[in-house]
């Protein structure tokens, strides 16, 4: 798949999420809070194609989300941040310091990756400097998803919307992608030994 046709086909998932949402809601800030959530859904969604496949060797991720899709994913996590800071801003929730510097450190991932991605395809980024860039990327991107979803199943966030059920599912899917990964580089290990 093209980038340009991947990032199209985001936007208008976006679209659509944003639409369903004021279908249900309305106008209205819980609208705004169910858009920002599912946008943060789907780019979980996305997050998970790129952590399991990234360097699967039938179902590259690069099949999905087009060979930059650091890009895809920067754009659709960058929707996320829209829709989450005019949520933020218009609801009057207090912020959590150490939650706004943990995601701002990874917006700052998100956002440089497609650059680093860049340089690398163009020989200004040496082969081990990249990989130890995405090899943070992607763990860190996958701790902070854990940390998302963690306090809400622990109820120490209130007014985050949706249920208890749906965040017992979303951290133990994100938990399970861990458990993916894992049992990946093991098998990987063993058919190189």
């Amino acid at each position: 798949m093209t980038l340009r046709k991947a990032v199209f086909l985001v936007i208008v998932a976006e679209m659509l999420i944003i639409a369903l949402a004021i279908w249900n809601y309305g106008v209205t800030l819980p609208g705004l809070q169910a858009a920002t959530r599912f946008s943060g859904r789907f780019s979980l969604f996305l997050f998970s194609l790129i952590f399991l496949f990234i360097h699967h060797e039938h179902l590259n991720v690069r099949m999905f989300l087009s060979e930059n899709f650091y890009a895809v994913f920067a754009v659709a996590h960058g929707i996320h941040l829209v829709e989450l800071i005019t949520y933020v801003s218009l609801s009057g929730n207090e912020l959590i310091p150490i939650r706004v510097a943990g995601g701002a450190l990874a917006y700052l991932f998100i956002f440089a990756m497609p650059y680093l991605y860049y340089l690398s395809q163009q020989n200004k980024l040496s082969t081990t400097r990249f990989a130890k860039a995405e090899l943070v990327y992607t763990f860190y991107l996958w701790l902070i998803f854990f940390l998302t979803y963690l306090p809400r199943v622990q109820g120490k966030l209130p007014n985050v919307g949706g249920t208890y059920q749906e965040h017992v599912i979303l951290l133990g899917w994100v938990g399970t992608l861990l458990g993916f990964k894992i049992s990946s580089f093991f098998a990987y290990k063993r058919t190189k030994s």
